[in-house]
């Protein structure tokens, strides 16, 4: 959302206290959208429905789009039938749909009772598809041609159809039956003579997706090809709707929210953090400490068992901080860098061979410096015997060794078992490497020592 500067918003906020509503609507109509819903959250709740009332027909549906999900609730709740139908009218179907699937069921109801019968019908066949689909993320709002028609056919129907589509800059070409068959874009039809036909104008090599495509493969595509938009064609490759950048945009912000929560070991949420209620946060948050929390026992159980041979030294039992934190650490480091990888599709599991051998590289140079850097510091500056120094350094080269190999093969193990790699990164991996690291070290010392 775009930030409003302090001095502005005060400005509004007294043209709104002076009931200005002249100057505020001429003030409001220069902004955009995104920059409407920063100036109505500076205002008390009360100036919402006013305020937005006084925006211009188009201004208004497109500031609706941008706002909150409860904003919107609050605005539908204070319209009349005729005003509800008359935002619903300029929203595109995507968007409509949108609304309806963040709407309670009351909200709905009121929704689709004051659509006109082709929106109703747009929204109902979206609403079927699969969530997290490109089906249920496409519009149905894109401009199509045939074949036949001459460049001054295809401006002229654009021109006819162009206001009630999601964009114009991208035309696709369909047959008869309306299977997909190419792709002209509005400045190859400019551009031509008025005779030629799509048929030589288009591009028959047409990248598309499929209505049960993923909605993150989709989203990944427009990075790959730079497109500002990608067809959706069925099982018969029948074009039935259009994937804009935007939607994609929204994706990736969803699905690296997402992840971002999963790596952090909790439960994903679609609302903003300070609209989360403190009882949302702890159902979120509490199943994940509580496995943890056991898993982590695993670790209280080695130390109890290899009291005796920590017990011949203090300093055996003071590294242990050290060392479970800077396996975790470097396990993170590895997880972090594949989970990311692979989430691009930089990598696959075929890839594992390969992610191995540079990531123990890595390692051994990690580890190295690691040990050697420790081994110095014990001796100089905490004055620990060489050999419980070298028994230290020996099992932190160890760890770190192991938790960059164990980081990078977790994720990679549950991508190929059908799992989200990101629940694989920093505290599941900790734990592990936490566990097999205090085994190495105890081992270490016991022959050490």
């Amino acid at each position: 959302m775009s930030q409003i500067d302090t001095a502005f918003g005060t400005a509004i906020a007294r043209l709104w206290e002076d009931k200005k509503y002249n100057t505020l609507r001429d003030v409001l109509s220069t902004l955009q959208p995104p920059q409407v819903v920063a100036v109505l959250l500076l205002l008390p709740e009360t100036a919402l429905a006013p305020l937005f009332r006084l925006l211009p027909k188009e201004l208004a549906a497109e500031t609706f789009v941008e706002m909150e999900s409860d904003q919107q609730e609050k605005l539908i709740r204070s319209f009349s039938d005729t005003e509800l139908r008359s935002v619903l009218d300029e929203l595109y179907v995507d968007d409509a749909v949108d609304l309806v699937e963040e709407m309670p069921a009351n909200v709905v109801k009121r929704i689709l009772a004051q659509a006109d019968p082709e929106l109703r019908r747009s929204i109902n066949e979206l609403l079927q598809y699969p969530e997290d689909s490109a089906g249920s993320i496409m519009t149905t709002e894109f401009v199509s041609l045939r074949p036949h028609m001459t460049a001054a056919d295809a401006l002229s129907s654009i021109r006819r159809t162009g206001m009630d589509k999601e964009t114009v800059n991208t035309c696709y070409v369909m047959d008869d039956r309306r299977h997909l068959i190419g792709v002209v874009t509005l400045r190859q039809i400019v551009m031509a003579k008025e005779d030629d036909t799509m048929e030589t104008l288009m591009d028959r090599n047409v990248i598309s997706v499929t209505t049960l495509e993923d909605q993150e493969t989709v989203a990944h595509m427009f990075a790959l090809y730079d497109y500002f938009v990608i067809p959706v064609v069925d099982k018969e490759n029948r074009l039935v709707g259009i994937v804009t950048v935007d939607d994609a945009i929204d994706v990736m912000e969803e699905e690296t929210t997402e992840d971002v929560s999963k790596m952090a070991a909790m439960t994903p949420s679609d609302k903003p953090y300070l609209k989360t209620t403190i009882l949302e946060l702890f159902k979120s948050r509490i199943p994940w400490l509580l496995l943890l929390m056991l898993s982590s026992t695993f670790t209280g159980m080695i130390i109890t068992h290899f009291e005796g041979v920590l017990a011949a030294s203090i300093a055996l039992t003071a590294a242990i901080p050290m060392l479970m934190g800077t396996g975790g650490n470097s396990g993170s480091q590895s997880s972090v860098t594949v989970i990311r990888s692979l989430s691009l599709e930089e990598v696959q599991f075929s890839d594992m061979f390969r992610i191995w051998w540079k990531e123990i590289r890595v390692a051994v140079l990690c580890g190295l410096t690691l040990a050697v850097a420790e081994f110095f510091k014990l001796l100089l500056f905490d004055r620990i015997a060489p050999l419980v120094a070298a028994t230290i350094c020996i099992t932190l080269f160890a760890t770190v060794c192991l938790a960059k190999f164990v980081g990078c093969t977790m994720p990679l193990l549950a991508k190929k078992l059908g799992f989200d790699p990101a629940v694989m990164a920093s505290p599941f991996i900790t734990t592990i490497v936490d566990a097999m690291s205090l085994l190495i070290f105890c081992g270490c010392a016991g022959m050490m020592l």
